[in-house]
């Protein structure tokens, strides 16, 4: 018996599509489930297509925008097509360096060398000219400075190199990116000369003397000029380029000064010191008188007290060298080392430092002053000789004098050497008939200041 529980199927239940239909009806599911998927399944597949076609428009846009899109420049005057991303380095390529060239390295006589082998190809973007170092632009770092690149000359080993990297096109223009109605220029590198070493030759100056007179007094040092040979280091071209540095000429002043409304003259005393310089000193300061010493440096080291009397009580003292000797018989190196010593001892003896000489036999000429312009500051000669080495006796010395002073005379007179006890005899009575003429006594120092020199 069949009670519904058995195997007989139940309406509405079974394999076909009946029995869904009522279990979908029955939990209240209605309409065509098959049709609604679909449609889902084409959503999204729109959707994906819409999706990928905007980001491909998107890609498109980016790319037409920042690489293919092509922009206006301006090179060397004429409009240029190029693309947004076109680097200088790239334009410069295409174009064979806009068709600008790398200098001539040149001979020293201008002779061709190599026809590329001198200063690379100049760039300018927006009028701004890219320094180039070593072969390389760093234009970034120099836009807005006009710095100029000098192409130098290469040594011989280096010559190949550099002749490629004037050729080259330097790697960091690559990476410089053009904008729109950007201005570009090249111009054709600088011809370069060679290398050269150089051989310089010392060209003697001279000696100017101006004028006439007791005082020989320095107003400019000399200088010697220089001339240059140059040899090219790839040519081996010898180039004469003559005088690069004139020569100055010592300039010396000589002059006896004589001062406007006045009567000056001046008391000198050579050889010294000896016994007979402190009884000089004695009648000069008896009567109140400044005179000039010009003193053997090796006396003076012998004798410093007197040195330190002489400054002491007023005096001028300089040198009449160290030895005594003809100064226009010296070589130039005896005649330096006799000046130097003598004004060493001079100094050493009374503590004043002096480059004021006498020349012994006032043998002092241009050659000399060539030869120790930068130890001497004036030679000093004399305008009367009293001849008292001949020791003529008192009364000859004092006439000598007496009959041929005049303003601005210099008398040169003895305290060394030899016997000087005429000097000391005259003296009195040269002093009394100096000041009887209205004379006034004074040192040389004082007698050259008169001068305005």
């Amino acid at each position: 018996m069949l009670d519904g529980l058995g195997d007989a199927p139940v309406a509405g239940v079974g394999n076909g599509g009946g029995g869904r239909n009522a279990i979908r009806a029955r939990h209240g599911l209605t309409g065509d489930y098959g049709g609604g998927a679909r449609v889902l399944r084409k959503v999204l597949v729109t959707l994906v297509v819409a999706t990928v076609a905007l980001c491909m428009g998107g890609w498109s846009c980016f790319q037409w925008w920042s690489h293919w899109r092509r922009i206006p420049v301006n090179v060397n005057g004429e409009t240029r097509m190029v693309r947004v991303d076109a680097t200088l380095g790239e334009l410069a390529k295409s174009t064979g360096n806009f068709g600008a060239k790398p200098g001539r390295l040149l001979s020293l006589s201008g002779r061709v060398l190599d026809k590329v082998g001198g200063g690379p190809v100049r760039y300018s973007l927006n009028g701004h000219l890219i320094s180039i170092s070593d072969g390389s632009a760093d234009g970034a770092k120099n836009a807005g400075k006009d710095v100029e690149n000098t192409a130098r000359s290469r040594p011989v080993a280096n010559r190949d190199s550099g002749r490629q990297a004037s050729m080259a096109i330097p790697d960091s223009l690559y990476s410089m990116n053009l904008t729109e109605n950007a201005t570009i220029t090249a111009e054709n590198g600088k011809d370069v000369t060679e290398g050269h070493d150089v051989k310089r030759a010392e060209i003697p100056y001279g000696v100017a003397m101006n004028g006439h007179g007791v005082i020989q007094k320095l107003r400019k040092q000399g200088k010697p000029g220089v001339s240059e040979t140059w040899t090219g280091k790839i040519s081996g071209e010898k180039v004469d380029k003559g005088i690069v540095e004139q020569p100055q000429d010592v300039v010396v002043d000589t002059f006896s000064p004589q001062p406007s409304g006045r009567k000056v003259i001046a008391l000198t005393f050579d050889d010294g010191p000896s016994k007979f310089s402190g009884s000089i000193l004695d009648e000069l300061k008896a009567k109140n008188v400044k005179a000039t010493f010009f003193d053997v440096g090796r006396n003076a080291a012998g004798q410093p007290q007197m040195e330190q009397r002489m400054v002491a009580e007023g005096h001028q003292v300089a040198s009449h060298s160290n030895t005594h000797p003809d100064m226009k018989r010296l070589n130039t190196n005896d005649l330096r080392t006799d000046i130097i010593q003598g004004f060493a001892n001079i100094r050493a003896a009374s503590g004043v430092t002096t480059k004021v000489v006498r020349a012994p036999y006032g043998n002092f000429g241009a050659e000399q002053w060539r030869e120790v312009s930068d130890l001497v500051d004036a030679n000093v000669i004399w305008t009367i000789d009293t001849a008292d080495w001949k020791l003529p006796g008192a009364q000859s010395i004092r006439d000598a004098v007496l009959s041929k002073a005049s303003n601005g005379a210099v008398v040169l007179m003895h305290d060394g050497g030899g016997d000087r006890s005429e000097d000391v005899q005259a003296l009195p009575s040269i002093i009394d008939g100096l000041k009887a003429q209205g004379f006034e006594f004074v040192t040389i120092d004082e007698l050259i200041a008169m001068n305005g020199r």
